[in-house]
């Protein structure tokens, strides 16, 4: 289908380049794009009527040509394959809201909204108001990031009536929210070129991506990455690996060990007269030890 936005170009231009990307940087192994049939209109408007609100037209119109997106790879370690790059949208059934329901089954239990702090630093400046667990945004889960945070999409007005303005933000695992795009289609851009990486959200953060992460960012570049990430004070403590000599053949060309050439005999005796003539001295040294 051709939709509006160019949400069709970004998806297909998009996904084919990291599709090329992966399949050709050495040791990748199953990539996996799984096929979606597109969201059923009538999906989508229930959906919306049942949490009040508009989903923003280039989200919408993604879910129109596929219900979700979901592609995985592995790197090949010892021959065996390793799940390592991730990239997730979830479908418009399981875009649910954060925030409402208890976090524990027990009567009376804390919800997010408990973590809400009246004094907390609005937006000023440069940095744009934060999102609210509370009633006066609304959260939905657009990628659970293998459990290192979420991504959400963020209605950050909702009162008196929620504003039909989105945004994406990533929350952290210590609950933490970081601004990543006002736009899906931007989003969407984002998570194709940074190939799935674990942990690739951090590095929209103010600390950063973990040394582990370091690690593969190194090995497998996002197609667009702040370099700063990977230069200057990380060197003294993530090693810069090679792809090529970390997956090349185990078969190595067996060494030909060479014979030391044979002594003279006059050495050789000298040699056991030698260590004839010290043995008392040191058997003398060890007992008066």
């Amino acid at each position: 289908a051709k939709l509006s936005h160019g949400v069709d170009v970004t998806r297909t231009s998009c996904t084919h380049a990291s599709l090329f990307l992966l399949e050709t940087s050495p040791g990748v192994a199953e990539v996996t794009f799984v096929e979606k049939e597109p969201a059923e209109r009538h999906t989508i408007v229930s959906w919306e009527q049942k949490n009040s609100c508009v989903l923003p037209e280039d989200l919408k119109n993604f879910y129109l040509m596929t219900d979700g997106f979901q592609m995985t790879w592995s790197v090949k370690t010892d021959d065996t394959p390793m799940p390592l790059g991730s990239m997730v949208i979830n479908s418009v059934s399981k875009l649910c809201r954060l925030g409402g329901s208890s976090m524990y089954t027990l009567p009376n239990a804390p919800t997010l909204a408990d973590l809400e702090d009246d004094t907390d630093e609005e937006g000023n400046g440069d940095k744009p108001e934060k999102p609210h667990f509370d009633s006066r945004s609304l959260i939905f889960e657009l990628d659970p990031c293998n459990g290192n945070g979420k991504v959400c999409l963020v209605y950050k007005h909702a009162k008196p009536v929620v504003s039909p303005d989105t945004e994406i933000w990533f929350l952290d695992r210590a609950l933490y929210w970081h601004f990543l795009t006002k736009t899906f289609t931007a989003y969407y851009r984002l998570l194709i070129t940074h190939l799935g990486l674990p942990q690739w959200q951090y590095a929209f953060t103010s600390y950063g991506v973990s040394p582990q992460a370091k690690q593969w960012f190194n090995m497998y570049k996002p197609i667009t990455i702040n370099t700063a990430l990977l230069s200057e004070e990380t060197d003294s403590f993530v090693n810069k690996l090679d792809p090529n000599k970390v997956f090349k053949s185990k078969n190595k060309t067996p060494m030909i060990k060479k014979k030391p050439p044979a002594q003279p005999a006059t050495s050789q005796k000298s040699h056991t007269s030698l260590t004839s003539s010290k043995a008392p001295s040191l058997a003398g040294n060890s007992s008066r030890k």
